[in-house]
């Protein structure tokens, strides 16, 4: 016989009260949490449905990506859910809240990713190193003031980035372009999820494309070449941004030194070679004479190293300084101690820098598994509380310094507190 056509499910019944209220009729097993959203927030008079708040059995119900449905979270026939009605303008924020989590959130998955691909990528290379998490960097713009960072996301891709960068390079002396390519492309992805506003200060990223082209270049890769001017473009605006239009910023803080002069002659050469496989001949001839205008000005004369090193200074060294000065010797001396005078002042402060991270270290870390601040701590120490004190309430208080001088202000609390330190530092330190 022919078969009877089937039966749709049984609908079943919840109950909805708060903003709208009345009885709805849902397939469990096939709504989900958005469609249910959507329906509510068409009764309650075609609302937007981000402003519709459900609640059920004390929890609240999100979109899941996975589209789950009702009855996997857990509802049942007769079930009474809540619903919420937010103003407009709340709905928005709470939409906007949603977005920004998330896309935070993938920034962080993004970062992740890139580290683990970066760690694998290091054990196809003959040392087998690539990265190190514990490694600590300062960032310092034009003028040698330290950019700070804007967050520790931005500081992990910033690290990431800078190392991925470093290990390029050594993979270019070595002439292994085809893994330095490698490298330079992931490093560029790290510093894509760093804060424009941090990395434009600096010339890292133009440093970088400057080097992916000139890969293209050693390489012969003619393909890549034709559409590198875009690459080429972007390290030109790059170093406009750091340096200033025509270096004016650069050499005002190198006291008109052309430091920058072996830089633009790699640019120049590379915008020659692009312009000429693109077909450009009068460009790639302007910018080739003017590369090589620049590369004769490098040129050093032997009897000026000569003169410097008979001083005692390191040849190479010379060489640079030489070249910086437009070769005249006294300038040249004058450049390279104070280039020593600041290698001792960095040197200082590295050693300064280590002992603030090997005390932040002994205190702890907060609650969300955060490190104390240490700048909050200068401050309450200022006051004239006692650093390890200090140092404690912050730790508990999540780095909150209102909540920590609360803490340190009140007489009971402050001795409680004290006593737990203590009894803290009587217990027998295993293993450390």
């Amino acid at each position: 016989g022919e078969a009877s056509a089937s039966a749709p499910p049984p609908a079943d019944r919840i109950r909805v009260v708060g903003a709208w209220a009345g009885p709805l009729e849902v397939e469990l097993g096939a709504w989900t949490v958005p469609m249910l959203r959507a329906e509510v927030a068409r009764r309650a008079g075609d609302v937007e449905p981000d402003r519709v708040g459900l609640i059920f059995g004390g929890r609240v119900l999100k979109d899941d990506p996975a589209g789950v449905s009702l009855q996997q979270a857990g509802l049942k026939g007769n079930a009474k859910v809540l619903s919420t009605l937010a103003s407009p303008d709340r709905g928005k924020a709470l939409a906007a809240e949603a977005a920004a989590a998330a896309a935070e959130e993938e920034h962080s998955n993004k970062l992740v990713r890139l580290w683990d691909a970066a760690q694998a990528l290091s054990q196809r290379h003959s040392d087998g190193s690539l990265l190190d998490e514990n490694f600590n960097i300062a960032l310092e713009d034009q003028s040698g003031q330290k950019v700070m960072f804007g967050s520790a996301d931005d500081m992990k891709a910033l690290k990431m980035a800078l190392m991925l960068h470093q290990k390029a390079k050594v993979l270019i002396k070595k002439n292994m372009y085809k893994e330095a390519l490698d490298v330079l492309m992931m490093s560029e992805e790290a510093f894509a999820l760093c804060d424009n506003k941090l990395i434009e200060r600096v010339d890292n990223v133009p440093m970088l494309q400057l080097d992916i082209v000139w890969c293209y270049f050693m390489l012969r890769d003619v393909s890549r070449l034709e559409v590198a001017g875009a690459r080429l473009n972007k390290a030109r605006v790059g170093f406009e941004l750091s340096h200033g239009k025509d270096s004016t910023r650069f050499r005002l803080l190198q006291a008109a030194r052309h430091a920058d002069l072996a830089l633009y002659v790699r640019l120049e050469l590379l915008e020659g070679v692009v312009a000429y496989y693109n077909g450009n001949t009068e460009k790639a001839r302007g910018s080739l004479s003017s590369a090589q205008s620049k590369y004769m000005q490098l040129q050093v004369p032997d009897e000026a190293i000569a003169m410097l090193t008979d001083m005692g200074y390191d040849a190479r060294a010379s060489k640079r300084a030489l070249k910086m000065t437009g070769y005249d010797i006294q300038s040249s001396v004058d450049l390279l101690c104070e280039e020593r005078e600041k290698k001792i002042r960095r040197r200082e402060q590295d050693i300064e820098t280590q002992r603030e991270i090997m005390e932040q270290r002994r205190y702890g870390k907060t609650p969300m598994n955060k490190a104390v601040d240490m700048q909050k701590l200068k401050g309450l120490t200022t006051i004239g509380f006692e650093k390890y004190l200090a140092a404690e309430a912050l730790r508990i208080n999540e780095n909150d310094a209102e909540k920590a001088l609360d803490l340190l202000t009140n007489p009971e609390l402050n001795c409680a507190l004290q006593s737990k330190i203590q009894s803290r530092r009587k217990r027998p330190l295993h293993g450390i």
